[in-house]
């Protein structure tokens, strides 16, 4: 799982395997979708047999599901702890399956399926934990236990029930993508490529706090849409919320935006949260809707789902919508998300692992 063709062809190449062999493989893995190599009816005995010496499918089911009242879904998966196993091997290939139920400690991340009419979405998590310690946010304050492989990530969708259902996928669960954005890529890869799923990349969202090397290479390799984090357009206060401010500031984030031609396909999206007397009045949506003049985008509110782990509270209905008709009355494109399964921690800001 989330190995891409050209990865394949390599792996081919390796064993002596012809060039074709990656294909039926892809075929295998990603539209037919088997679990075990053996399955690969089309691949000799002898090189299904080697297959099984030094691979894996990597599917894995998840081990716990929590159901709203609103019918979104919470999904627990296990993946081997990265800390143990990377810093140990002198192989960047994931551990054996055997080897994970041996020796490998693992750690629990989160999915969630969000059902919406006539769409559904999966929101999946690219790391255990999160390095960037926005204050607001739950996941980030669990600390950062590892990446996740491009399989890790794939798995999240291959192996829920809802599988067929999916219209679209965010990558705004657990971690920040554009820290593992070799994974999230190949992920990726795989979803849009004629090779994989062959989705369209407008069916793809993926979120960033504003890793600025990240979101370059992002922008110039991938088509799927962007949604960048910005919850504050005063600096200072910004900083004390989201530490990645400091290395990275808004000011040069929107500069790199601006280089880029939103008037197609792909789209661009701020999400702000909205935080009671924090960033939710209309001196801040002036500012805001100043940083944004002239940029194609549209802009998520986001009501804060409180906790004892964060020190903000929900802004009123009425602020919010003030907030919003400014915007929309300023020339910028905004919106108010609708909550969903806050009541089991699957909303914005929630996802930690803690069933695991």
């Amino acid at each position: 799982m989330g190995i891409t063709l050209v990865q394949l062809q390599g792996l081919c190449a390796s064993e002596g395997f012809p060039k074709f062999t990656a294909k039926q493989m892809c075929d295998w893995l990603y539209k037919k979708r088997v679990d075990t190599i053996d399955a690969m009816t089309n691949l000799s005995l002898a090189q299904r047999a080697r297959l099984n010496e030094v691979a894996c499918i990597g599917r894995h089911t998840p081990v716990n599901c929590q159901v709203s009242r609103d019918g979104t879904k919470k999904y627990l998966f296990m993946v081997p702890s990265e800390g143990t196993w990377r810093a140990t091997s002198a192989s960047k290939d994931a551990p054996s399956t055997a080897d994970v139920a041996r020796h490998v400690p693992t750690a629990g991340i989160e999915a969630v399926y969000i059902p919406d009419d006539d769409r559904a979405t999966l929101c999946v998590s690219c790391q255990v934990g999160c390095k960037m310690g926005c204050r607001f946010c739950v996941t980030g304050r669990q600390g950062f236990h590892g990446n996740l492989s491009a399989g890790d990530i794939l798995n999240q969708l291959f192996s829920i029930p809802e599988f067929e259902s999916l219209t679209n996928v965010v990558f705004m669960g657990m971690g920040e993508p554009m820290d593992n954005l070799d994974a999230v890529l190949d992920a990726c890869a795989v979803l849009t490529s004629d090779w994989g799923l062959g989705w369209s990349p407008k069916r793809i969202t993926v979120s960033t706090v504003g890793i600025l090397p990240g979101m370059k290479r992002f922008l110039d390799e991938c088509q799927c849409h962007l949604a960048v984090s910005l919850h504050n357009p005063v600096p200072q206060e910004r900083l004390a919320m989201m530490p990645v401010q400091k290395a990275f500031p808004l000011n040069q984030v929107l500069a790199l935006l601006r280089q880029y031609d939103w008037s197609g396909q792909r789209r661009l999206s701020f999400e702000y949260t909205m935080f009671r007397g924090e960033n939710d009045d209309l001196a801040h949506a002036a500012k805001l809707a100043e940083a944004l003049q002239g940029l194609e985008c549209r802009v998520n509110l986001i009501r804060f789902h409180e906790s004892d782990e964060a020190p903000y509270k929900t802004s009123m209905p009425s602020t919010i919508a003030a907030f919003q008709n400014y915007l929309n009355r300023h020339g910028v494109t905004c919106t108010l998300r609708a909550s969903r399964g806050q009541d089991i921690d699957a909303a914005c800001g929630l996802l930690a692992g803690k069933n695991a």
